[in-house]
């Protein structure tokens, strides 16, 4: 029995020895086929192009006319005559104050410019009768100055009550708050019973005009020295006939429907940011722009004539924030670094690093590394990653795991074969 089991055992330790030989050597040509396997990726040769250049700015939304609504006379509040919230036109009736004692004051200013009227007619009817009788030496040269300087002094006292009653009557007229502006009012600062100070000048409400509003912005004084470089040596043109009409971005990243103009670029420096402030004007039929709202302003600086553009999504960013893209050189990948400037219709203008003519790789770069070999094929905007490959990407399932991709054993055998 013994005899019969050795040759057995011999017998499985050789199958197992040459199982293992067979398995290291099917293990090693699939590895040597990969070192020199070409991964496809999908790529875009770039060409300059004519490309208008903005920049996006931050900025907040200033009414064009912002009228504080407060109480210039003293007094209590009899009456609320509108509706808050609602639109409201220039001289339209807002708030009542009782006016009783501002009526008792502008009948004592009347009562007093009558008593003045009065004794001026005296006066002057004195005067008239000493000029004649000066003549004849029936007064004394003292008597006709004396009666002179009243009839002067009387009509003084006139005018002086003539404008007594003129502030009696503006005081009045205050007990009746008017809107100085047409435009949309909040809510009411103040109720019916409560009492308001001139001297305090409470404030009452407020009315903003908003069919057209205000954005204001600022620049650093660094951008605006860069453009200026720019200009000066041709690598931008003024765009059009100069017309400075901008864009407005909205909170959530929308464009705003209606364009609007820039007004003014500041000439002072705010030294403590070390920017300038520029305004732009906006139409704002809808009200959609209201007063406080931060929003972004796209404002053109010219046009670049040879602009190199890349879709965003072949754009990486480092781990210190800065921008690469991946593009093919002989034949292999390489990374280099870039500098980004305005993005136009989902494409990123490159102002440094990239060459006219290379070609950067937009998909399937994850698959691949620095210095590996690829296979470009031209890029099909709106295609699924790997579309553009032949034969369903091959080389490609090994790369990632993939749930979607083909089984690794269909493609990739053939790939060495084709590439001897």
């Amino acid at each position: 029995m013994l005899n019969l089991r050795l040759p057995s055992r011999q017998l499985a330790h050789v199958l197992v020895f040459s199982s293992l030989l067979l398995l290291a050597a099917c293990g090693e040509k699939p590895q040597q086929g990969q070192e020199g396997m070409k991964v496809p990726v999908s790529v875009i040769t770039v060409e300059p192009a004519r490309a208008e250049v903005f920049t996006d700015l931050p900025g907040r939304v200033q009414a064009v006319k912002d009228a504080q609504i407060r109480a210039r006379v003293t007094g209590i509040v009899n009456e609320i005559n509108f509706e808050q919230g609602s639109d409201v036109k220039e001289g339209q009736l807002l708030f009542t104050i009782d006016p009783a004692p501002y009526a008792a004051q502008r009948a004592q200013a009347a009562a007093q410019l009558k008593n003045a009227e009065a004794d001026v007619r005296s006066a002057r009817l004195l005067a008239q009768r000493y000029s004649k009788l000066i003549k004849a030496n029936a007064v004394s040269r003292q008597e006709y100055d004396n009666a002179i300087a009243q009839s002067g002094q009387a009509e003084a006292a006139v005018a002086a009550a003539k404008a007594a009653l003129q502030v009696a009557d503006i005081d009045l007229g205050y007990t009746k708050v008017v809107s100085p502006i047409d435009g949309r009012i909040g809510r009411s600062l103040v109720t019916e019973g409560a009492l308001v100070s001139a001297a305090e000048a409470t404030q009452l409400a407020l009315v903003q005009q908003l069919d057209h509003v205000y954005v204001d912005v600022t620049r650093s004084t660094t951008e605006l020295a860069a453009l200026r470089r720019a200009l000066a040596a041709g690598t931008l043109t003024q765009s059009g006939d100069g017309a400075a009409v901008v864009k407005a971005l909205l909170e959530d990243g929308s464009v705003y429907q209606h364009d609007g103009k820039l007004l003014f670029s500041g000439v002072t420096v705010d030294p403590g940011t070390g920017q300038v402030s520029l305004r732009a004007e906006f139409p704002n039929p809808d009200q959609i722009l209201l007063p406080g709202m931060y929003l972004r302003v796209r404002v053109p600086e010219g046009v670049d004539e040879k602009a190199l553009k890349v879709p965003q999504q072949a754009i990486q960013r480092t781990a210190d924030g800065l921008s690469s893209l991946m593009v093919v050189r002989e034949g292999k990948a390489q990374i280099v670094a870039v500098s980004t400037g305005s993005v136009i219709d989902g494409q990123t203008i490159i102002t440094k690093g990239l060459n006219p003519g290379e070609q950067v790789v937009v998909e399937g770069f994850q698959k691949i590394r620095p210095g590996a070999p690829v296979q470009p094929i031209p890029w099909k905007q709106g295609a699924p990653e790997g579309a553009g490959a032949p034969g369903g990407a091959p080389g490609a399932a090994p790369a990632q795991a993939d749930p979607d991709a083909k089984p690794a054993g269909e493609a990739p055998a053939a790939k060495p074969a084709e590439q001897g």
